[in-house]
């Protein structure tokens, strides 16, 4: 019985798995931390139960909000398709990036939870990373919708609402 990756384009599947932001975020991170910690620690990883609502925060958050945006500015779930429009309303009033918050909010929620080093490295990574996305991203909104989006731009902070 032949796998999956086996098959004509297998490869080239599993590949664009790995690419999705939301698949290395939320699974392939977490199990990899994991794995990791369970090494380090010599078995299972002390768990710290009161950081759990960020893993639940964050990734409810991302989805939530991604549902949001492609009914209201349609376009793709990811920057590859840009909405059509600017969604202004619901979360988006209050920061430009509330998905892209998600991931970070789970992301430092995996660092508490497990107590991690190698998570909250990964945390500080992605909060670079995904400003500087986040950067790339706005160059391209404003170049698709002009004025109303840096008018968005203005009223709006990136991640913090009121602040930054």
């Amino acid at each position: 019985m032949h796998d999956r990756v086996d098959r004509p384009g297998g490869w080239k599947r599993l590949r664009r798995w790995f690419k999705s932001t939301s698949n290395r975020t939320f699974i392939v991170w977490p199990l990899l931390v994991y794995a990791v910690e369970s090494a380090l620690q010599g078995g299972m990883p002390a768990v710290a139960l009161w950081a759990l609502p960020l893993l639940a925060w964050g990734y409810v958050q991302y989805r939530l909000v991604g549902n949001y945006r492609l009914r209201l500015g349609r376009g793709g779930p990811g920057v590859d398709v840009p909405p059509e429009s600017i969604v202004e309303q619901g979360p988006y009033r209050y920061v430009r990036n509330p998905m892209y918050l998600g991931h970070l909010i789970f992301m430092l929620g995996l660092a508490l939870v497990l107590r991690s080093w190698v998570a909250a490295a990964l945390f500080a990574y992605h909060a670079v990373w995904f400003d500087r996305r986040v950067i790339a991203d706005e160059a391209r909104l404003a170049m698709l919708f002009g004025a109303s989006y840096l008018e968005y731009k203005a009223r709006v902070k990136r991640w913090i609402p009121g602040v930054f």
